[in-house]
């Protein structure tokens, strides 16, 4: 009987996304170690903060963040010394860090859940990064286009990620996530028509810890709370009325998509073309403009009957389709063919 394939994933610690990753490929019988590659904890955390933050938002370089990660990225796979390598994101790598792999001969697959050009990817990294998956349709055309490998990968939920406790049922409209432009934009318009909100995150909260963690004086004047973690943020989402997914300016679909259906949330969100995973009205709700949001989000508090069938249908489809399960197996798919 031959061994497992020895896989390392090299993730970022961003929200534990590696555990539900690691949890996936383990599923499929192979034998998985992860580095969270810039997790800092304690006063570690605290000098990452000044060490890195703030010269960026002084416009400073990153060059010594990425010589940091780089080095620790080549510590992690000489160690381990992997059959398959799977990097996720891997823009804060220096360019030795891709050196070592293509002298390893390294089998790697790169998972990316942002846009190319809100990374730090360049034509080096992209080379030498192997198979690439993305979330991203338009950047998988344009990889392709260029004569490197690409295939669209999106993102996923995990079904054996607990869920906080719901209690009782919130009779308020919740977004959790960071604080953008049109996503306040659309809360304050659902505020003004009488919906009630409630934002949860650091950029939202009025907590003077946070007001500090995001370099900020004031807050927005919603209803708001603090940063929550997955399992809490999932209990919120599955006991409000309904729950925000607002992309803006993205063509892939966020976590959040297959998270929010994945625990029996009614979801709302901005994306018409969705259909590529859900179908509209009957799994998820669209809308196209704030004032459609405050409709739909009407509709959710008074139309139970639509709402219920939201969060079974939503759900039903997640599990079948959306998991790290499937996502796993089409990254599998990658260093095997």
């Amino acid at each position: 009987m031959s061994r497992p394939t020895r896989i390392l994933v090299l993730s970022p610690a961003f929200h534990g996304y590696w555990r539900s990753l690691e949890r996936a490929l383990r599923g499929l019988g192979h034998d998985v170690r992860t580095v969270p590659y810039d997790e800092h904890r304690g006063l570690t955390r605290l000098a990452a903060k000044v060490g890195h933050d703030l010269p960026e938002r002084l416009g400073g370089s990153d060059t010594r963040r990425r010589a940091m990660l780089g080095a620790r990225a080549r510590a992690a796979v000489l160690e381990h010394d992997p059959d398959v390598l799977v990097v996720v994101k891997g823009d804060a790598f220096d360019d030795a860090f891709w050196e070592l792999l293509e002298d390893r001969r390294q089998r790697r697959v790169l998972w990316l859940y942002d846009e190319l050009r809100r990374t730090g990817h360049d034509g080096r990294s992209l080379a030498a990064a192997g198979p690439i998956a993305s979330y991203s349709p338009l950047d998988v055309a344009a990889l392709t286009a260029r004569g490197i490998r690409a295939t669209h990968v999106p993102l996923a939920h995990d079904p054996d990620h607990p869920v906080g406790p719901v209690g009782a049922a919130r009779e308020e409209v919740v977004f959790v996530g960071a604080r953008y432009p049109s996503r306040e934009a659309t809360l304050r318009r659902l505020a003004a028509a009488g919906v009630p909100v409630h934002a949860y995150g650091r950029d939202w909260s009025p907590h003077p810890v946070d007001r500090l963690r995001t370099w900020r004086v004031g807050a927005p004047g919603l209803p708001a709370g603090r940063d929550l973690d997955r399992a809490d943020a999932y209990g919120v989402m599955a006991g409000a009325t309904a729950t925000l997914n607002i992309h803006g300016d993205q063509d892939g679909f966020t976590m959040r998509t297959f998270e929010a259906c994945g625990i029996g949330a009614v979801q709302l969100l901005d994306r018409a073309d969705v259909t590529l995973h859900y179908d509209p009205d009957t799994e998820v709700a669209v809308f196209t403009d704030a004032d459609e949001a405050v409709e739909l989000a009407r509709r959710a508090a008074t139309d139970r009957t639509w709402a219920d069938g939201l969060r079974r249908a939503g759900r039903a489809r997640t599990l079948a389709e959306h998991t790290f399960a499937h996502r796993a197996r089409a990254l599998e798919s990658l260093w095997t063919d």
